[in-house]
């Protein structure tokens, strides 16, 4: 006896009922977050329907691009990134239309040259004082000499009056070195009307009397006095020609109002006033009758 088996069913089996996809296993959902997050794309992805290839290559590229982000440099914050960036300018197509002439730009203005110092009147100040204005105008040196042809000057002379300055008052200073010349005298001397004089110029002295004349004159009389038989007498017309010599003597003929020296000594004009060495108004020794 043979076994018996139930037969088929007459129509096959239904098929077993699909399962929902939920919300967070929407391909785009995943994608999106294997962009913007690769961690959680990863997991999502693993989580879907993918099959396993597509979750293979889905976490390689979405971990290469996690790396990527985590390990490159910040971009450099710099001040410029928060100023407009100025776009070039499109070139203009040919056009019949005639083009706007570019502006020029203005010339820059020349500088105008730096005007030389003009020299202050330093006259009757110190020397200390006047070389203290001439360095603060052109930071250069002044030059110092005696205003007196016979005075020497000191080694230390700040505290000499300047009674010559060149350059004159209101001339241009040079910047570099020697930038003036200061003639000086010592305090309490006055300063002389001009450059180049002595304090104590000699006397000018002119010839005296002929000494030919006056021996003629002393024999004359000599003669007179063999004439008249007295040699006493003779003699005393030598000894008159002896007093007239005397009274040309001294510092001989002399210019009324000239510098002299010493004090006290005697002279005479051209004319024969007597004069007398002594101080005037401007205090110096003077011939004065």
């Amino acid at each position: 006896m043979s076994a018996s088996f139930p037969s088929p069913p007459s129509h096959p089996y239904a098929p077993a009922p699909q399962v929902p996809r939920r919300w967070w296993q929407h391909p785009a959902l995943v994608i999106a977050l294997l962009v913007l997050f690769p961690p959680g794309g990863i997991l999502l992805a693993w989580l879907g329907r993918w099959t396993t290839g597509k979750k293979v290559i889905a976490t390689l590229l979405s971990g290469l691009w996690f790396l990527l982000i985590l390990f490159s440099d910040p971009p450099k914050d710099t001040k410029d990134d928060s100023k407009p960036v100025a776009k070039p300018a499109a070139a203009a197509s040919p056009s019949p239309t005639p083009s706007a002439t570019p502006k020029r730009d203005a010339p820059s203005p020349t500088p105008t040259p730096t005007r030389d110092p003009v020299m202050p009147s330093v006259v009757n100040t110190s020397y200390a004082e006047a070389l203290k204005v001439i360095k603060r105008l052109s930071g250069g040196d002044a030059r110092a000499l005696s205003a007196y042809t016979d005075v020497e000057l000191p080694r230390v002379h700040d505290e000499w009056t300047v009674c010559f300055q060149a350059p004159a008052a209101g001339g241009k200073v040079v910047r570099t070195g020697t930038s003036a010349e200061l003639r000086l005298v010592e305090p309490g001397t006055a300063c002389p009307e001009e450059e180049n004089t002595a304090l104590h110029p000699k006397p000018t002295r002119e010839p005296g009397p002929d000494p030919d004349n006056g021996s003629t004159g002393g024999g004359s009389t000599g003669g007179s006095s063999t004439s008249g038989g007295s040699g006493t007498s003779g003699g005393s017309s030598s000894s008159g020609g002896g007093t007239s010599g005397s009274g040309g003597s001294g510092a001989g003929v002399v210019h009324p109002g000239s510098y002299c020296s010493p004090a006290g000594a005697t002279g005479v004009t051209k004319k024969g006033t007597p004069m007398v060495c002594g101080p005037a108004s401007d205090g110096r020794n003077r011939w004065h009758s």
